[in-house]
C-alpha cells in the first residue's frame, strides 16, 4: 500500500479551502465527494438546460478567497470572473393599502450616500438619521469581531474578551451580545419595514432576529465592503476552487461517497467508500454536517460504534432549511433587480412558524434571484430569465410521515400558491414558465446533506452562547478535523473557507509537532480589511 496522506472529505467550500492549502504546502491530498461535482451547497439546477444556481447566489468578504489563492502563489480573479453589484438588493413590502410604487419598494446600493439618500426618500429624515448611526455601529462590531472571533480555532467567551480587551478596551461594549437584533434595530429605524428589512441578517445564517444577538448587524457592513455575483453563476467558484487544487496535486474523486471513518485508539486510520474500497490515512478533514459524524465513526477494533463522544447538537438548535424553486420564466411588472426580497406582512409568524411549530409560514417572506439581470449581457431573446425562489423552512427533512412536523406535499404546494399570490401583489407575473420547474424541500436537503435535517446553516445563532457552541477544527480524534458551515466560524461560503483553513492550519501544526510529517512554516492569520478604510491591514 501507498504511503498514508490526508484525506478530505467532502469538496464543498470549506473542503476545497483546506486542501488547497494543505497542498501548497506540499501535503499529498486525496478529496472524496459523493456527489458528481464540486461545490456542496454551492450548487446548480438544470432547467431546460440551463444552469441556475440554487444554492448561495452571492459573495462578500472576497478577500478571504484573495488571500486563499495567494497564499499558493496564484490570483483569485485568474479563476473565478465576479462582478460587483451595483444595486445590492432590491426589496417590496406586501401592503395592501399602498398604491405607489415609490412607497412599498427600497433599493440599498453598493455606495453608502446612495443608500441614504434612498432611504429618505422612502422612509423620511428620522429613518435616514438612524441609517448613518446603524452603519456605523455595524462597523464597530465588525471591527471588534472580526480579528478576534472569525480566526480563534475555537472561541471561547474568556478568550474573546481577553482577545477584544487587548486590541481595544472599549470593544466589548460595541457588539451588544445580550440584547436580540431585533430589539437593537428599534434604536435605528422608527419604520418597522426598515426593522424588516435589516432583520434578514439573522437569516444569513439560518436564524430568526427575534432570537439571534445584535452583533449580526456586522452583516450591514460586510454588505458594504463589497457583494460580488458571477454572470454564469456562482457555481463557477466551487469549478475555480477545484481547478486550483487540482493544479497543487490535489485527487479529486466525485461519486466516492464515505460510508465509515475507521478508528482505533483514538485516532482515525482510514475511510471506507460505499463501493468497497479502504483508503488509509495520516489525517483526515470531514467537510460534512458534524450531525452526521458520529454515525460514521466505527471502531475496527471491535466492529462497532467508536466511543468518541457526542460532536453533534440537538435537533432543537437546528438552522433554517428551505423550500426553494429554479426555474425558467418571463418575468412581467415588477421591475426585478438580480438579487430581490418581497417581505411577508406576517413577519414575525414566519419565524414563529418555523423555530415554534415545525411548520412552512403560511405568508412567507420569498426570495429571488434573477440571475440574468445586472451582469451587463443583453436579456434572453424570448424574454425568458433564469429565476430561483426561497422560502424559509423549518427543518424537518428527517421527520417521519406520521410525525406532526413532517412536511406533506399539500402543505408545500399550498406555500408555494402563498409565494405566488404575495409575488402578484408586488405586481410580478411568471408568463411562459417552465412546465418542469425544480422544487427543493427540506427533505430534499436532508438527502443532500445527511443528519442535518435539511438545515442550511447548521447551528441556528440563537442567544449570546450559540457562536461558543459550534464545534472548532479540532474533533474529539486526535487526528480528525472539522470544516464546513456547521462547526466555527459559521455559514456562508467565506465562513466555509476560513474554517477550512484553519483545520488545514490546525492539521499542519499538529503534524509537525509529533513530527509524523515533516514540519511546515505555519502562516499567519488572514488580514481582514479595516472597517476604517476598506484595506487589508
Amino acid at each position: 500500500m501507498a504511503a498514508k496522506g490526508l484525506i478530505v472529505i467532502g469538496a464543498g467550500i470549506a473542503g476545497l479551502a483546506s486542501a488547497i492549502r494543505l497542498a501548497g504546502e506540499g501535503f499529498a491530498v486525496t478529496v472524496l465527494e459523493a456527489a458528481d461535482g464540486p461545490g456542496g451547497k454551492l450548487s446548480a439546477a438544470n432547467v431546460e438546460g440551463r444552469a441556475i444556481d440554487c444554492g448561495p447566489t452571492v459573495l462578500t468578504m472576497r478577500w478571504v478567497f484573495d488571500a486563499l489563492f495567494e497564499e499558493t502563489g496564484a490570483n483569485f480573479d485568474d479563476y473565478v470572473p465576479l462582478l460587483r453589484a451595483d444595486v445590492l438588493a432590491r426589496h417590496a413590502w406586501d401592503d395592501p393599502a399602498s398604491v405607489s410604487d415609490e412607497q412599498t419598494t427600497l433599493d440599498l446600493f453598493a455606495d453608502p450616500e446612495r443608500s441614504v439618500d434612498a432611504v429618505h426618500a422612502f422612509a423620511g429624515r428620522r429613518n435616514a438619521e438612524g441609517f448613518v448611526r446603524f452603519l456605523k455601529r455595524a462597523e464597530a462590531v465588525y471591527d471588534t469581531l472580526a480579528p478576534t472571533f472569525m480566526e480563534a480555532q475555537r472561541p471561547s467567551l474568556p478568550g474573546l474578551v481577553a482577545r477584544v480587551a487587548a486590541r481595544n478596551p472599549i470593544g466589548l461594549s460595541r457588539i451588544q451580545p445580550f440584547e436580540t437584533l431585533w430589539s437593537a434595530l428599534g434604536r435605528y429605524f422608527p419604520d418597522p419595514r426598515l426593522r424588516q428589512l435589516f432583520a434578514r441578517y439573522a437569516t444569513y445564517c439560518g436564524s430568526s432576529p427575534y432570537s439571534s444577538p445584535a452583533t449580526l448587524m456586522l452583516v450591514a457592513h460586510v454588505e458594504q465592503m463589497g457583494v460580488w455575483f458571477i454572470r454564469d453563476g456562482l457555481v463557477q467558484l466551487a469549478d475555480g476552487l477545484a481547478r486550483r487544487a487540482e493544479e497543487l496535486g490535489v485527487d479529486l474523486r466525485f461519486g466516492a461517497r464515505v460510508t465509515a471513518i475507521e478508528t482505533t485508539s483514538s485516532r482515525a486510520r482510514a475511510v471506507r467508500l460505499e463501493d468497497g474500497q479502504r483508503i488509509a490515512a495520516e489525517a483526515i478533514v470531514y467537510n460534512g454536517d458534524v450531525n452526521a459524524l458520529d454515525g460514521l465513526l466505527f471502531d475496527a477494533e471491535t466492529n462497532a460504534a467508536a466511543a468518541t463522544g457526542r460532536h453533534s447538537f440537538r435537533r432543537s438548535q437546528r438552522s433554517q432549511s428551505a423550500v426553494t424553486v429554479s426555474t425558467v420564466a418571463r418575468p412581467v411588472g415588477f421591475p426585478l433587480s438580480h438579487h430581490n426580497v418581497f417581505f411577508s406582512n406576517r413577519y414575525r409568524d414566519e419565524f414563529d412558524a418555523v423555530f415554534k411549530r415545525g411548520a412552512l409560514p403560511a405568508s412567507p417572506t420569498v426570495y429571488v434571484c434573477a440571475q440574468d439581470r445586472d451582469t451587463g449581457e443583453p436579456p434572453p431573446k424570448d424574454g425568458r430569465e433564469r429565476l430561483f425562489f426561497l422560502i424559509n423552512a423549518p427543518a424537518t427533512g428527517d421527520m417521519p410521515a406520521s410525525d406532526p412536523r413532517h412536511l406533506h406535499q399539500a402543505e408545500t404546494d399550498q406555500c408555494l400558491t402563498a409565494m405566488t399570490r404575495l409575488l402578484e401583489r408586488a405586481g410580478l407575473v411568471l408568463e411562459a414558465q417552465s412546465a418542469t420547474p425544480q422544487v427543493a424541500t427540506p427533505a430534499t436537503f436532508e438527502t443532500r446533506f445527511p443528519g442535518s435535517g435539511g438545515a442550511l446553516y447548521g447551528m441556528a445563532s440563537h442567544g449570546w452562547r450559540a457562536s461558543f457552541l459550534r464545534r472548532g477544527a479540532k474533533s474529539r480524534l486526535a487526528n480528525l478535523y472539522l470544516a464546513g458551515g456547521s462547526v466555527h466560524p459559521g455559514p456562508g461560503m467565506p465562513m466555509a473557507a476560513l474554517s477550512g483553513r484553519l483545520a488545514a492550519m490546525r492539521l499542519m501544526s499538529d503534524l509537525a509537532s509529533t513530527s509524523r510529517l515533516h514540519p511546515v512554516a505555519m502562516p499567519g492569520g488572514i488580514a481582514m480589511p479595516s472597517a476604517k478604510t476598506g484595506n487589508t491591514a
